[in-house]
């Protein structure tokens, strides 16, 4: 499949998992909505935009096992969880609790919004080897009656470990405590459900395994927190349709009568919406090719090539099989990160993340439809892990 994507033939991309890759055709339907926006702004804008973003959220949400009217588009995963932490009203002494694997910046969200309100961000440790099994119970054994809201994500970005989190959500449920799942890593990558898991909030990416254009994610909320959740920039969704034209906004009843969550985050004044437009195409796309199949393929490669990495090496994985999906964390010998990184893109063009964890290394390599086994041979004999 990789004249179906754009990416550059003399590089082996195995960093699917940074910022995604667009297919071509996918990447074509982008250019499309941008040319319709631009022959007539005011008409694409300010009296289209709303029914055409409605129509790419029923897609997404039948994607995503959700309702449409629940979830929201949105720039990217950390823009959901700085618009849950900015609402949740945090006050001095209150608690907002995380495991040891979370993403920086969105580490750098919580810290500074419990700086603000005086409460705290702590970090519950999650041993490696990783051990499925007792870690919803390590979580719960860390809330404390201060604990307002359980941050964790579905797929960890370092260490690409997928956490139980329809459990961790159900049991947080019964106890009183609101819960954000992390999930830029999930979409495209494993099956979804979002009804299911039953997060109070759950935010994802689509630019990354859904491989829908860069820019596009989305923000669901459980309807009761629908009233309590305000999108970082405060715009003309927040002012009825007939006020906001009455005030010199010429074309704005496109927003009349849409929900509470769709007018506060979707009308942001202007805007590309293009990317947002385009992801039925990506799931069109993913369907047309046999995605669970593409899944298992790149599933079954990366645990490949993670064996022949660890025998190399006398090392052992940091998870069990399934705990992986196209995405694995593959410990080599501690060293300097950025040097690794460097050595492999700048001696043998392979593009690939080498992270850091508790004091071990890891070449987290990514594995996408557009990957060959002669890509991951290459990995396997860059000098750089001889």
């Amino acid at each position: 499949m990789k004249d179906d994507f754009l990416l550059a033939p003399d590089v082996v991309f195995l960093n699917h998992g940074s910022f995604g890759a667009c297919p071509r055709e996918v990447f074509a339907v982008l250019q499309g909505w941008q040319l319709e926006m631009e022959r007539n702004p005011v008409e694409f804008l300010g009296r289209r935009s709303s029914a055409l973003l409605a129509v790419a959220r029923e897609r997404l949400a039948a994607y995503l096992g959700a309702s449409a009217e629940h979830l929201v588009f949105i720039a990217n995963a950390t823009t959901g969880v700085n618009a849950v932490a900015a609402s949740l009203a945090l006050r001095p002494g209150d608690e907002v609790l995380a495991t040891d694997h979370e993403y920086g910046a969105c580490d750098a969200t919580w810290q500074r919004h419990c700086e603000l309100a005086g409460a705290s961000y702590r970090h519950v440790p999650i041993p490696l080897p990783f051990d499925r099994g007792n870690w919803v119970e390590r979580l719960l054994a860390e809330v404390t009656p201060r604990t307002r809201l359980v941050f964790v994500s579905h797929i960890t970005s370092t260490t690409a470990l997928t956490f139980p989190v329809a459990h961790l959500c159900r049991e947080l449920r019964g106890h009183g405590i609101l819960t954000l799942i992390d999930g830029a890593h999930a979409p495209g990558q494993i099956a979804l459900n979002l009804d299911e898991i039953g997060a109070d909030f759950y935010t994802g990416n689509c630019h990354k395994w859904l491989c829908a254009p860069k820019g596009s994610a989305f923000l669901h909320a459980r309807p009761e927190q629908h009233a309590a959740l305000h999108a970082t920039t405060v715009s003309w969704g927040y002012v009825a349709g007939d006020s906001a034209a009455n005030q010199g906004h010429t074309g704005f009843d496109a927003y009349t009568g849409s929900t509470l969550l769709e007018r506060r985050f979707q009308w942001q004044g202007t805007r590309d919406l293009a990317a947002f437009l385009s992801v039925p195409a990506a799931i069109d796309f993913q369907h047309r090719h046999d995605w669970p199949a593409v899944r298992e393929r790149c599933h079954r490669m990366a645990l490949h090539t993670q064996r022949s990495l660890l025998e190399r090496y006398s090392l052992a994985p940091i998870s069990q099989d399934d705990d992986w999906a196209q995405m694995v964390a593959i410990p080599v010998p501690h060293q300097d990160a950025d040097a690794l990184r460097h050595s492999l893109f700048d001696d043998s063009c392979i593009e690939v993340p080498v992270t850091q964890h508790a004091g071990q290394t890891f070449v987290r390599v990514s594995v996408q439809a557009y990957n060959t086994e002669d890509d991951l041979q290459r990995l396997l004999d860059a000098p750089a892990l001889a």
